[in-house]
């Protein structure tokens, strides 16, 4: 009797559907129709109007799919439900191009459907304009190096306080082989004593002067306020990294459009309540990018940073670990920044300068979750786990992986 082999493909785009189907031989027209049928979505709506979750259901079954609602939507007894889409890539399609002609709001969502699907394919290489300094993206997992002239910072707070110290250290990770180094005047750590924007400039100013002096990569600005990030743009600062997401400094939008300086939006909240962890995040965010977006700022000019440690308690910084690849949604760059916090301390038992190794393996799953740029203070460690990881994500997958 004759034995076949079966073996699971793990198939998580339409780039490795259509190589895994191309290896098999099928017809080019074929692999067209047929690459979106391999890859099964969980789409999610929150707060939707009865009748449009009632057409949203009645569209899904239409071409094959199904779609979860609350179960008092079939009785008429809720306003608004949550509904998960489910089917293929495929059926999506069909969905999208369907909801663009029907009323009721339901032509955003169809819109909206087909750029999620795009944001979910591999990103392809290309140039982030940094004021004049390029940074390539898509290609491989970046690294932004930490450089904190701050007295009281939770990791290396009065390390590199002094100009001399801050520029060795950065000498020693563009030696190390950084990416980015971002520079921050004030500490944001738990319970930090604020500082005004004054002494913040103060601080930053003799450092960020040397630095773009002496190095050709871009160099970031970690700063909420912004007088400070106009100071900082004026002497020719490449990127503004803010940790409040433009929402703390109602001029930081216009300042940094004015620039046209990429900027870093982080999520970020006062306590730890949230009605939806993942969804208020991206809430938040959302709100973060039209502020970019009404000041010119657009594309790749906006990164997203999920905020592990503000706002967050471990339970919910794991969460968001684990869910990495769903910020990949809102279609820009994502960076991610778990270097030496207390998520790795409190889940591993572990003081400040003990958590390289946690570090490395948030870093590592940050590259399988298709982050672009990984912000460490130990930059050679985890450039090797980075560089390692990507020859196996994105060197590998696809290509040999899937037909091997």
């Amino acid at each position: 009797m004759q034995t076949y082999s079966m073996r699971w493909i793990s198939l998580d785009n339409l780039v490795e559907a259509k190589l895994a189907l191309k290896q098999i031989g099928s017809d080019p027209g074929g692999i067209a129709h047929m690459a979106g049928k391999a890859l099964g979505r969980g789409i999610k709506l929150e707060q939707v109007p009865l009748r449009v979750a009632h057409i949203l259901k009645q569209e899904m079954l239409s071409i094959g799919g199904d779609a979860a609602v609350h179960r008092d939507v079939i009785t008429n007894n809720v306003e608004t439900t949550d509904v998960m889409l489910l089917g293929t890539v495929r059926q999506f399609e069909h969905l999208a191009s369907k909801l663009l002609a029907q009323p009721f709001g339901l032509k955003k969502i169809g819109q909206a459907l087909k750029q999620l699907l795009t944001a979910l394919e591999p990103s392809q290489s290309r140039i982030l304009n940094c004021r004049g300094t390029e940074l390539k993206l898509g290609e491989r997992t970046l690294i932004m190096g930490i450089l904190n002239v701050t007295p009281d910072s939770f990791s290396d707070g009065g390390r590199y306080f002094n100009s001399e110290e801050a520029t060795a250290q950065a000498e020693r990770m563009v030696a190390e082989g950084v990416d980015i180094l971002d520079i921050g005047a004030e500490s944001t750590r738990p319970q930090h004593e604020a500082v005004t924007a004054e002494e913040e400039w103060q601080r930053l100013e003799p450092v960020l002067k040397t630095l773009l002096a002496r190095f050709g990569i871009p160099i970031s600005v970690d700063t909420y306020k912004a007088s400070v990030a106009a100071k900082a743009l004026e002497a020719g600062a490449h990127i503004i990294n803010d940790i409040w997401g433009l929402q703390k400094d109602p001029d930081m939008a216009r300042v940094v459009g004015e620039y046209q300086a990429p900027v870093i939006v982080m999520h970020n909240q006062s306590g730890t309540a949230y009605h939806h962890l993942l969804g208020d995040m991206v809430t938040f965010l959302r709100k973060s990018i039209e502020l970019a977006e009404a000041y010119g700022l657009s594309g790749d000019q906006i990164i997203l940073d999920p905020g592990i440690g503000f706002g967050k308690t471990t339970e919910q910084n794991l969460e968001v670990m684990a869910r990495l690849a769903e910020f990949k949604i809102l279609g820009h760059p994502v960076l991610l920044g778990t270097s030496r916090k207390s998520m790795i301390g409190k889940t591993l038992n572990q003081a400040v300068d003990e958590r390289l190794e946690g570090t490395l393996a948030t870093s590592v799953l940050g590259v399988v979750s298709g982050v672009d740029i990984i912000r460490v203070h130990d930059v050679q460690a985890n450039r090797r786990a980075v560089q390692m990881a990507d020859a196996i994500v994105r060197g590998q997958r696809g290509g040999y992986y899937v037909g091997a």
